[in-house]
């Protein structure tokens, strides 16, 4: 439902367009109606109004005027003139100030009717156009719902990025929400005011402000503090790091990335930031990296060759190198995601004696390894259906490093215990399994990721599995499924339309499917379904 608010100094005309409106069909509501220009000014700045229809001629505030000044307050804002002067001065000046249209007294149902359905058109693709701004920085199952209003979209906006506190004491039920964290920080948003969304990242929230905040404080890095404050008074222990510079809607994307980096490289474990984000200048290893990195192929090795107890042991004795208070948290998630990954590869690989030789590079490719982000995975041990990623936040969320410590251990015994299972499946036996799973979702569209974690195997297992016993990668295969699914379903009967083929098979739009199915099957799907027929 849309927003309109009538200016006209007639109440008998007032209440005619009002009828019109309600009468149109269309979804917009009458929230407000002004007799002068300031008095619709006035609701303009307190009321959420998506639609304006004001009189041209009217007192205290001409129309025109009342559209200039409304565009200042919501640049989003159409506005609908309505006059009994047909004067073409009148209407260039409207289109000047990107009035949407320009009617006469009287107005018509049918006119009016056809103004409304045009301007909703328009609206509803600057809206798609505004969160499409907002994709990448706003999670993305609030960003449907979320209410965009002139107060988020319009302006200059500071923003401040916030991030729980790795092993703090968890706040209390409905403590870290947008709305929570909003109301704690209203000491530190002065007059001005702040908007907490929930951030792409799964544990950040990202507050906007007016452009004036962090000069009100002096600087953006004061704005951060003071910020940080509020939110401890509040119980919230949080990291927060300002944006150096205010940003309109269509740079939020790139300076909320710009932020996420920051706070990726610069945040450590005991929560504070870093004062510098990188590698250092000079190209020297960062204290204790060398070690951490002789530390990881080790613990590759030991992986490799099933030495569990010896494997818990050096765990044990090198973590406290990644849960030093200023270490950074970016290099412990590394090593989890790095162990993750030895997992999933040590449950596809034979098992390798303790006195075989480590091959040539092996630990300046571990080493390697570890510089990156292997990809997702999934090692034997693993429970949670929600993948490696959700048990990951679980850790970081834990009430001490101990505990996080604990649980890491724990996790890794289990991934052990899972290796050495003699009921452990073997590649034939998961290649049968996948390959059900896959003609089951044909409907899906299941990436080689979502069939690790359904199977607690990282991705690449999955991969050389598939390789293994079709030749092919894994979206090959998996569309081969669907290309003969296609074919078994367009030679059923005469009745069977290509987009109903199409829409069944999760492919959305027909011409994209035609163009696959042509390029697995050498014919188009129209000359398939003749040929079969015939």
């Amino acid at each position: 439902m849309y927003n309109a608010i009538i200016a006209e100094d007639s109440k008998p005309i007032l209440r005619n367009i009002r009828m019109l409106i309600e009468s149109s069909g269309q979804p917009v509501k009458v929230t407000a109606v002004a007799s002068n220009g300031l008095e619709a000014l006035e609701l303009l700045k307190t009321e959420q109004a998506d639609i304006l229809l004001t009189d041209i001629r009217m007192p205290k505030l001409d129309g025109l005027e009342l559209i200039e000044r409304g565009k200042r307050i919501n640049p989003r804002l159409q506005a609908v003139l309505i006059s009994g002067y047909s004067d073409f001065e009148y209407a260039r000046r409207a289109l000047n100030l990107q009035a949407f249209d320009y009617l006469l007294k009287p107005v018509e149902q049918s006119q009016l009717t056809d103004v409304l359905k045009r301007l909703l058109r328009q609206l509803q693709e600057q809206e798609r156009s505004d969160r499409r701004m907002l994709e990448g920085v706003v999670a993305p199952e609030h960003l449907a719902d979320l209410p965009l209003d002139a107060e988020l979209l319009s302006g200059e906006k500071s923003l401040l990025l916030l991030r729980r506190r790795p092993f703090s004491p968890p706040p209390e039920a409905g403590g870290w929400t947008p709305s929570a964290v909003q109301a704690a920080l209203a000491p530190a948003c002065g007059a001005f005011g702040c908007r907490v969304l929930p951030a792409a990242h799964p544990e950040g929230l990202l507050a906007l402000a007016d452009a004036r905040e962090s000069a009100a404080h002096g600087s953006p890095e004061a704005w951060a503090d003071a910020a940080r404050g509020a939110l401890e008074r509040r119980g919230l222990h949080a990291a927060a790091l300002a944006c150096p510079q205010p940003v309109e809607l269509r740079d939020l994307a790139g300076a909320y990335g710009r932020l996420e980096r920051a706070m990726r490289e610069r945040l450590t474990v005991s929560g504070s930031l870093e004062a510098f984000a990188g590698e250092p200048e000079d190209g020297a290893p960062r204290c204790g990296e060398a070690e951490k990195l002789a530390a990881q192929a080790q613990l590759a090795d030991l992986l490799a060759q099933r030495q569990k107890e010896k494997f818990l042991l050096l765990l044990r004795q090198r973590l406290p190198l990644w849960l030093a208070g200023g270490a950074r948290l970016a290099e412990l998630e590394r090593l989890l995601r790095f162990l993750a990954d030895e997992f999933g590869t040590a449950a596809s690989a034979p098992e390798r004696g303790a006195s075989e030789a480590t091959p040539p590079g092996g630990h300046a490719e571990a080493a390697e390894a570890a510089k990156t982000e292997p990809e997702q995975a999934s090692a034997a041990g693993e429970d949670s259906a929600g993948g490696f990623d959700a048990v990951l936040r679980e850790w970081l969320a834990a009430g001490s490093t101990e505990d996080f410590a604990e649980a890491l251990q724990s996790w890794c015994a289990a991934g052990f215990d899972g290796l050495q299972e003699p009921s452990r499946r073997g590649g034939e036996e998961l290649f049968g399994q996948l390959d059900r799973y896959l003609r089951q979702n044909l409907s899906a569209q299941i990436s080689v990721t979502d069939a690790g974690q359904q199977f607690h195997v990282s991705p690449s297992y999955i991969s050389r599995i598939v390789k293994r016993y079709t030749g092919s990668t894994f979206v090959h295969y998996y569309m081969e499924l669907k290309i003969g699914e296609a074919r078994r379903l367009l030679a059923s009967g005469p009745e069977v339309r290509v987009k109903d083929v199409a829409d069944v098979l999760g492919f959305g739009d027909p011409h994209y499917f035609s163009k696959v199915f042509k390029e697995y099957a050498g014919c188009s799907p129209s000359e398939y379904k003749e040929s079969s027929a015939g």
